[in-house]
């Protein structure tokens, strides 16, 4: 990363694009951000590659939104971003869930793209 672009730019550019892309229910570009080999855990069981991706998030319900909050990023390595957020996701019918996630960015000929992402539901 150069000395203008910040864990947390990076995370946010990746990341605005999957919001963007979950609350306008469109599972093929949700997964467009993910790497080929990403492993994926939503609140199901955990899937490798854009396939699964497609899949969860095409199960997911109409009118579904995502709030991000990002709570601490780390950079383990040059081509590797870590980050820890809160996401609250809405819906049209049910309360609202709070999760955290987990997420892991991987620079790619491409740009970047979301190599690991894992979320928590914790009790209160």
């Amino acid at each position: 990363m150069n000395a203008d672009t910040t864990d947390e730019t990076v995370l946010r550019e990746v990341l605005d694009r999957w919001k963007a892309a979950v609350d306008r229910h469109e599972p093929e570009r949700v997964a467009a951000l993910f790497t080929e080999d990403a492993v994926f855990q939503g609140l199901h069981p955990y899937s490798v590659g854009r396939p699964g991706v497609t899949a969860y998030y095409a199960a997911q319900p109409l009118g579904m939104t995502a709030a991000y909050r990002i709570l601490t990023t780390s950079h383990p390595a040059p081509d590797l971003v870590l980050g820890y957020l809160s996401v609250d996701f809405a819906f049209t019918d049910r309360p609202t869930l709070a999760v955290y996630l987990g997420v892991l960015l991987k620079r790619t000929a491409d740009g970047w793209a979301i190599a690991h992402y894992q979320v928590s539901l914790l009790p209160d």
